[in-house]
């Protein structure tokens, strides 16, 4: 899917911000920038490097400056926001044109002289391509120079003023760390220059640290003569550079085709959600595995978020080795039949506070095994799938057991253990201790996976699992069915939380094997798609609630305690459509429905991140993507519906 933008898109310099690309490169590093080519957020930079994969990131150049000089007449085709707004820079006034399909690329015009920049990641490697296209029409000689802004500090840090750098014929040297370049240009020396009052403007709407600072010492420059067109390139990477740029963009280009053709995704949508779900695969070099990342620019890999996002992002698109060693990477961590929820960095403990992300694997590998049919991996995993219903209903870390109901409960005190887990200080905006509906339909479904599976193998607990599989939808039916309400309660706790409408209880009717009754999955699809359904996500919950907030923004104390209290979350959604064509009966009809309103997506795909679905949005008008631009379960599960949707069967 090819996203094209012109100047109504940047009339202004803050309109022109509203969006922005993303590359990435597996090995968790990424190259990010507004649409004007501005950095409107800490974490905007041209080359953020992961120097151990996949978040020990550095952040080393911030972008690059263009400044064409037409018969003594300087003018920089950047664009940057400063304190103050007086002093901005403008480029995006002589930009004709912003186009996102396998790569980022400008058209600039100035004066006669045109220039076409293109930025490409090389996959596996932490090094980016600046190609440029250049035509000198302006009757004159004319010189193009380009201007490193640099950083070459850890992410979420700026340079203090009196850093420089050390440049050499192939490498740069700051601080800690080693930048290698290589360029058809020729290279001088400047005088330092030294900006320290950038101001990102998406940092200040959440009370972020919006100012920001970088350095830069030297500039690559081209000459023209008239009628002259010519390339030129900029290449830098963590390790010494041979490559041949042109075979680097090939390549990348070559690969994507491949991905999604791999994903068997039919409509523009599906491709292009195959190829966003690319961003998030990455290396993990502590396990020599795979991981996936939860969201950019802010997440790193998180045990909840992977075992969603890997049912989409690997298993839908075809990706089998990927989600295998995706798999072995948290198996290898397990502890007390808990999957780690933050993963350990180094010799860093993992963090375990997690009720859902063990029986989320579970769940992500029957999935697996009806996409693949690989019942050796099911082998494999199957210790670890019985050690973790062994361990709930014995009892585990963070109150996580099964009850005398044979329902799970989970959590105590200041406990975060489902995905909505804010803690803000000693306050938990949305504290579900107890039963939640989602964690008990996730356990069902696995208990029926494991009596699935032990069939398969021959295994001798299958009329176990079984057996307390039925006990367990039992109790669930007679304790979680509101019939006055029509739906399922969010918890039960015996506090007011428990009748409030959340978007938790889709997953009830969403998983393989529910406990409802056709009737029951009918009514709570309709009670989602009535107070929680919105084109982009679901609402988190109710606005007929009187702890709902419409609006996600401000403070951190604003935002946090909005983030699951009616902010609209986009991967819930996957869930929505797949119970729709669950109650329908995946007839032909409801497949043209979802296809059909799921269309809407590409409204969101063209703003924010261009081409990915963000993390969150307002609970009242979501048309704006906040949180994370780029959510990996956001992508995921909207995938995964779209696949469903798509198949002829």
């Amino acid at each position: 899917m090819k996203f094209t933008y012109g100047k109504r898109d940047w009339k202004t310099l803050r309109r022109g911000q509203e969006n922005c690309y993303l590359l990435t490169n597996r090995k968790g590093g990424y190259s990010s920038l507004s649409m004007v080519g501005s950095a409107t957020r800490n974490e905007h930079v041209l080359f953020m490097a992961s120097v151990k994969a996949p978040n020990n990131w550095v952040q080393l150049i911030s972008g690059l400056e263009e400044i064409i000089s037409v018969d003594g007449q300087e003018t920089t085709l950047r664009s940057q926001e400063y304190v103050g707004y007086t002093k901005n820079k403008e480029g995006f006034r002589h930009l004709d044109g912003f186009f996102m399909d396998d790569f980022p690329v400008w058209k600039y015009r100035f004066q006669g002289v045109s220039l076409e920049k293109t930025i490409v990641m090389k996959y596996e490697e932490n090094l980016v391509l600046v190609s440029y296209e250049m035509e000198n029409h302006s009757g004159k000689d004319v010189e193009i120079k380009v201007k490193p802004w640099m950083r070459f500090t850890p992410k979420g840090t700026m340079p203090m003023k009196g850093q420089t750098a050390e440049i050499s014929d192939d490498h740069i040297v700051s601080g800690d760390y080693t930048l290698f370049y290589r360029t058809d240009g020729a290279v001088r020396k400047t005088n330092v220059l030294w900006e320290g009052d950038l101001y990102f403007q998406e940092d200040a709407k959440d009370e972020r640290e919006a100012i920001g600072s970088q350095f830069s010492d030297h500039e690559y420059y081209y000459s023209l003569h008239p009628e002259e067109k010519r390339t030129a390139y900029i290449l830098y990477s963590l390790h010494e550079i041979s490559d041949d740029p042109n075979e680097i963009t090939t390549l990348e280009r070559e690969r994507k085709q491949h991905l999604v053709e791999a994903s068997g995704m039919q409509s523009d949508l599906g491709r292009q959600l195959a190829i966003a779900s690319d961003a998030y695969v990455v290396d993990r070099a502590s396990v020599s595995g795979r991981t996936i990342i939860a969201g950019y620019p802010f997440f790193g890999d998180w045990g909840r978020d992977t075992m969603i996002a890997v049912m989409g992002c690997c298993i839908s698109t075809g990706r089998k080795e990927d989600a295998e060693s995706i798999f072995r990477s948290f198996m290898k961590y397990m502890r007390k039949g808990i999957m780690p929820n933050m993963f350990p960095e180094g010799e860093k403990e993992p963090m375990y506070n997690t009720v859902d992300a063990s029986l989320l694997f579970i769940y992500a590998v029957y999935e697996y095994y009806q996409a693949f049919r690989d019942l050796e991996f099911v082998k494999e995993a199957m210790p670890k799938m019985m050690e973790i219903i062994d361990w709930y209903r014995k009892g585990t870390d963070f109150h996580i057991r099964m009850e005398e109901d044979h329902l799970i409960s989970a959590g105590s005190g200041l406990e975060q253990v489902t995905w909505m887990d804010i803690r803000v200080e000693d306050h938990l905006p949305t504290p579900r201790h107890g039963k939640p509906v989602e964690i008990n339909a996730y356990w069902y479904n696995d208990l029926k996976i494991m009596e699935y599976f032990s069939g398969l193998l021959k295994h001798e607990r299958m009329q176990e699992y079984g057996m307390l599989a039925d006990r367990v939808k039992e109790s669930f039916l007679e304790k979680f069915w509101n019939d006055e309400e029509g739906c399922l309660k969010d918890v039960v706790s015996g506090t007011e939380s428990d009748h409030q409408v959340r978007c938790n209880q889709i997953w009830a009717v969403s998983v393989p094997f529910g406990m409802l009754s056709r009737e029951q999955e009918r009514r709570v699809v309709e009670k989602v798609y009535q107070k929680l359904y919105t084109p982009y996500g679901l609402r988190s919950l109710s606005p007929e609630d009187p702890q709902y907030r419409p609006f996600y923004g401000g403070s951190l104390w604003d935002r946090d305690t909005a983030y699951h209290q009616g902010t609209v979350w986009a991967f819930p959604l996957g869930a929505y459509y797949l119970a729709y064509l669950k109650v329908n009966d995946d007839s032909c009809a409801a497949k043209e429905k979802v296809i059909e309103d799921m269309d809407l997506l590409e409204g969101t795909l063209r703003e924010g991140c261009i081409g990915q679905i963000a993390e969150i949005f307002d609970g009242e008008d979501p048309q704006t993507s906040k949180g994370c631009f780029a959510q990996a379960w956001s992508v995921s599960e909207l995938l995964r519906a779209l696949k469903k949707a798509e198949q002829k069967e």
